[in-house]
């Protein structure tokens, strides 16, 4: 499959990537993850994303779009991908659509993750994460808490709440999606790719995913 993953924060999008992954070994690919990559690999678009970030400053589009394109082209893209959480913006849409086209990509769907705003402040509020930063096992306090005195249970150490996961760090966050990210929606629309998934169960809206590919 060669799709697109669109939601907000707390939309579960990381976790169906994964499930959707595993179903057939399509590659999940985020922004974080690439540049991450050519950073520790030390490649030429690497160093020059390496030296934005040590400023601080935003990896511009266009070397974004650069590096996507290297992404792209590595074997195991071959067997499908998954962009999880890109684009973000109307205009890198616009230039992963040209991007596409250049390199014979056609996209089977884009999938909208859609989550009622009380169930992603419940998800989030309630999310806690292991401190160390080689383990960051995930818990939820209602769902799954960790061990006793808040401790994770694969390390030991001491789970946290995130500081963009307390209430007002998350409306913030939704706030920024709904006014730069959300667009992307009748962005898809217009380009007849869009499916909108209602997600409040990861595995049943990655088994209506697949059977929706499958049509």
């Amino acid at each position: 499959m060669k799709v697109i993953l669109l939601g907000p924060p707390g939309a579960g999008k990381g976790t169906i990537a994964k499930l959707l992954s595993a179903h057939d070994g399509s590659v999940q690919i985020s922004t974080g993850d690439i540049l991450r990559a050519a950073v520790n690999a030390g490649t030429d678009l690497g160093k020059e994303a390496k030296s934005y970030m040590d400023r601080g400053d935003l990896v511009p589009d266009s070397l974004i779009m650069r590096i996507m394109e290297s992404r792209l082209q590595e074997p195991d893209c071959k067997e499908g991908f998954l962009l999880d959480g890109f684009p973000r913006t109307i205009k890198q849409a616009e230039e992963l659509r040209e991007l596409l086209k250049k390199l014979g990509i056609a996209l089977d769907m884009v999938i909208n993750l859609d989550v009622p705003r009380d169930v992603i402040l419940d998800r989030l509020t309630t999310r806690r994460t292991c401190s160390n930063p080689s383990c960051q096992e995930i818990y939820n306090v209602k769902s799954n808490p960790p061990a006793e005195e808040g401790k994770c249970k694969k390390c030991g150490s001491p789970v946290v709440q995130r500081a963009d996961e307390t209430e007002e760090a998350i409306l913030n966050r939704l706030d920024t999606y709904n006014q730069k990210t959300a667009p992307l929606v009748a962005f898809y629309e217009k380009e007849g790719l869009l499916k909108t998934f209602l997600s409040l169960d990861s595995k049943q809206t990655t088994e209506a995913v697949i059977k929706a590919l499958k049509k």
